[in-house]
């Protein structure tokens, strides 16, 4: 299969190993220039009786100027680069090198171009994080300590419900960093994979009961300190066909589906309902899995930024009564481990509300 345009450019460029405009094309034509430019004189010193050294003068005039000519079309752009890649270094990533030559100069201020761009992406989301993971914690820390200053101060008894509030507050901060936690072995890779052969009904109808009782535990929390918690919203399973199975790991995948309900169950509009489904893959042992909800859906503008790390997405707002929007990890987090199988994860088409689709592959195609 032959490749696209620019493949096909940067071949025909490459041919016999230089490129029409690269730098050895240059010195090379340097050197034919000078070679010609001291034969034509020298040729017509001898029809012309002229004394050779003033030819050999000349020719060096001539030679030193061309010369001269070529390093400075070669040294400037050089003086360029080195002035953005000093700012880049001193965290200005503002600067870019301008990308107007088609030889080895100009491949590599795309590069330093393209270096400033990620290097710039990666600053904003270092700042991102911090600013996130500054704000989650800042609330439930200042909640349990207004708790326990008022028990201390004897403002409040440490009652039931007064602990409650404090325990949810707690139980918070152990879900964010929780969550942080993934986030760090996402990034060093240091989560090995444990495949095995399971049944997917009753292995997700666990993990349905589980985040039924997740979600009434809290709600019974939230109640003593007049806040919220999702419990309106109907989960569904749907198996086909009902003795399933699949090939992967079961903590792994518990991750996937359980951030999955979550972000679903959270735009949700009331009393609305979750169906995750679960079908043969098209490869042995190969699994697909769908979750299902009826919220506002997500923008197709939006779908490539859904598994970034503290996206949010356009729809900013849960649509739940009193849902908080999370940290943004979960989605995050469920890609990490739908890629630490060699599957796939995206958003699908669907006529109602946000359609995840995970695809993981079977034994043979998963990475060891």
């Amino acid at each position: 299969m032959s490749g696209g345009p620019a493949a096909r450019r940067d071949s025909g460029e490459r041919l016999g190993g230089v490129r029409p405009f690269s730098i050895k094309t240059k010195l090379g034509a340097l050197v034919v220039i000078s070679v010609l430019i001291t034969t034509g004189l020298s040729m017509i010193a001898v029809h012309t009786k002229t004394e050779l050294r003033f030819i050999m003068v000349f020719s060096m005039i001539a030679t030193l100027l061309i010369t001269q000519f070529v390093a400075h079309s070669l040294t400037s752009p050089l003086d360029e680069m080195n002035a953005v890649a000093r700012s880049i270094s001193h965290g200005d990533y503002t600067r870019r090198v301008r990308e107007n030559r088609r030889d080895e100069l100009g491949t590599l201020a795309q590069t330093i171009n393209r270096m400033a761009d990620e290097l710039a992406a990666q600053d904003r989301q270092r700042k991102e994080l911090v600013a996130n993971v500054s704000h989650e914690l800042r609330t439930p820390i200042a909640g349990l300590r207004a708790v326990l200053e008022n028990i201390v101060d004897g403002v409040t008894e440490a009652d039931p419900e007064t602990m409650r509030t404090a325990l949810k507050q707690t139980e918070r901060l152990g879900r964010l960093v929780e969550t942080l936690l993934d986030l760090s072995r996402l990034d060093n890779g240091v989560v090995p994979l444990k495949t095995r052969r399971f049944e997917v009904w009753p292995y997700l109808s666990g993990v349905l009961k589980e985040a039924n009782m997740v979600a009434s535990v809290r709600a019974g929390i939230a109640s003593g300190s007049g806040s919220h918690t999702r419990t309106d919203v109907h989960l569904h399973l749907d198996v086909s066909p009902p003795e399933l199975t699949a090939h992967a790991d079961p903590e792994r995948i518990h991750q996937v589906v359980a951030n999955l309900i979550d972000n679903a169950v959270k735009h949700s509009p009331p009393h609305g309902r979750v169906t995750v489904k679960a079908r043969r893959g098209p490869q042995p042992d190969s699994l697909e899995l769908e979750v299902l909800d009826e919220g506002p859906g997500i923008p197709r503008s939006e779908w490539h930024r859904v598994f970034e790390r503290f996206n949010r997405g356009a729809v900013s707002r849960p649509h739940g009564p009193g849902s908080d929007g999370g940290t943004g990890l979960g989605l995050a987090i469920a890609r990490w481990a739908v890629d630490l199988h060699g599957g796939r994860i995206g958003v699908a088409e669907s006529e109602r509300g946000c359609r995840i689709l995970v695809t993981l592959p079977g034994p043979r195609s998963a990475p060891s």
